[in-house]
């Protein structure tokens, strides 16, 4: 029973690729990205926000670092998804989305002075190459053809993800996982307040309420939930592993639903994807870098 926790973490931000696919021309993406965390917050309010309050003297010097995490973390990473939505495959979004703990693990070692083992190394260059490959619709030799905006916004929105994780690995912020997600919040919907207001809609439509309701309680509540009592129950590097999922059910989903069909280089490139991100989770027994949520 353990495990339905990281599973159910996982089969929600599998969704929550569908969800950003579908959000494209029913609501603006200015307008989710504020939505999502507005509703969040408001829900996550009367559980934290007594014991933020109390800490608020503590919390003043960090707010530099709250801003910082909340643009990487909230902002960019989220906002990146859904304007490319426009222009790329739900499939993709997962699959990029899935290097994130490589890209981690990259950046560890400038800025955490972790060490990269061979093992690791080389899973990089197998889940790089079968990006290209993916992307480049198994023509490596001209990837221009394949590429498209959307997938390289993806592959931005990535490494601010991944950037996100280690620095809050490094940072090690004095406050409870929910007191440190409220304040990032906040800082988030104030961010994204003038975007919003950018839109060419701010309207909440009976087709939009769906999409950004399951953004804010499931992406945003529920699955991060899950996740950590994932790794409370079963450790960071178990818990892990079922991130390798993540892209498989998303493309599950969006052929039953959005009917996206794969093609033989979204098998290979996919494969090598994963593989490369699975060997790149099998660490010496050492810390490991962990996010707390998926950049969905």
């Amino acid at each position: 029973m353990l495990y339905l926790f990281p599973l159910l973490a996982v089969v929600i931000w599998a969704g929550n690729a569908i969800v950003n696919k579908l959000s494209f021309g029913i609501i603006d993406p200015e307008a989710i990205a504020f939505y999502r965390w507005f509703f969040a917050m408001l829900l996550l309010t009367p559980f934290v926000v007594t014991s933020v309050w109390q800490k608020r003297q503590q919390i003043k010097p960090l707010l530099p670092k709250f801003v910082t995490l909340a643009l990487l973390g909230m902002v960019l990473n989220q906002s990146l998804a859904y304007f490319a939505a426009a222009t790329t495959t739900a499939t993709n979004m997962a699959l990029i989305t899935s290097l994130v703990p490589m890209i981690s693990l990259f950046l560890a070692v400038p800025l955490l002075k972790q060490r990269l083992s061979p093992l690791a190394f080389s899973g990089m260059l197998v889940s790089l190459f079968g990006l290209i490959f993916m992307l480049s619709h198994g023509n490596i030799l001209d990837i221009a053809i394949g590429i498209t905006e959307g997938d390289l916004l993806l592959l931005f929105s990535a490494f601010v993800y991944a950037l996100y994780g280690v620095l809050l690995k490094r940072w090690q912020l004095p406050l409870s996982t929910w007191e440190s997600v409220y304040i990032q919040g906040l800082i988030a919907v104030i961010m994204l307040t003038p975007l919003l207001f950018s839109s060419p809609s701010i309207a909440i439509t009976n087709q939009s309420a769906p999409l950004i309701m399951y953004a804010a309680i499931g992406a945003s509540l529920l699955a991060p939930w899950a996740w950590i009592n994932g790794i409370a129950r079963l450790g960071a590097d178990r818990t892990s592993v079922f991130f390798n999922l993540m892209p498989i059910l998303a493309a599950i989903l969006a052929a039953i639903i959005l009917n996206e069909t794969l093609a033989i280089y979204h098998y290979i490139g996919g494969s090598m994807v994963i593989f490369g991100v699975m060997l790149v989770q099998i660490k010496p027994k050492t810390k490991a870098v962990s996010t707390l949520a998926c950049p969905e």
